[in-house]
């Protein structure tokens, strides 16, 4: 019972990190959270020990807990180590990935364009595009066969919306995406990892060209 109460906290704290809803540099004042989230101590303490372990909270000997800032360096450095990182899980993904995999793509990108189609109808909102477009991104790399891997990426994409949804201007990209995606989509199915894999770093360094440009992270 306490393992899925601090399982929701760190839900809910993450999810009010990622959107901007606990804002940079912010301090995690423990009693303050615990009238917030409605939980107790040990849950909560355990929720943020976690979060400091994959980079979305800052833990300080003697000085507690706080959202970590954000700026264009530190931004640089996750769009690089990403690309990195999911050029292997891509590579191997498409030299290992079986017809269950196939599957699995297409119908993450399925959904990714339903998501991409109804937001613009007005449908979805943000935070449930991000839900579709990070599943396809998820499936892209899910054969790559390290679950350490997985995780790694996982984290750096969790890292690199926040300054998405920090920046707020992101509708161009929107107008962009989805055909950079089903780019990426239609090289994965051909098993052209060469492709693939730089229409992907293209991609990625796309939104951080919008990301820089918008002023917010100097």
């Amino acid at each position: 019972m306490a393992s899925t109460r601090a399982s929701s906290v760190y839900d809910r704290l993450h999810k009010d990190i990622l959107t901007g809803e606990l804002k940079p540099g912010e301090r995690l004042r423990l009693k303050e959270l615990i009238d917030t989230y409605q939980t107790g101590n040990s849950p909560l303490r355990e929720a943020l020990n976690r979060l400091s372990s994959n980079g979305l909270v800052v833990r300080e000997e003697n000085r507690g807990f706080s959202v970590p800032d954000v700026s264009l360096g530190e931004l640089d450095e996750l769009v690089r180590t990403r690309c990195w990182l999911e050029e292997i899980a891509l590579r191997e993904s498409i030299k290992h990935g079986d017809q269950a995999w196939e599957e699995h793509l297409v119908l993450a990108f399925h959904w990714l364009k339903q998501a991409y189609d109804k937001r613009k109808d007005g449908q979805f909102d943000d935070e449930r595009w991000a839900e579709y477009h990070n599943g396809f991104h998820v499936a892209l790399l899910s054969a790559c066969g390290s679950s350490l891997l997985l995780d790694f990426c996982d984290q750096l994409q969790a890292r690199t919306y926040r300054y998405r949804n920090l920046a707020e201007v992101m509708e161009y990209r929107h107008q962009h995406e989805q055909a950079e995606h089903t780019a990426i989509y239609n090289a994965t199915l051909e098993r052209d990892a060469d492709k693939a894999v730089e229409i992907l770093k293209q991609h990625f360094w796309a939104t951080f060209e919008v990301l820089r440009d918008s002023g917010r992270f100097e």
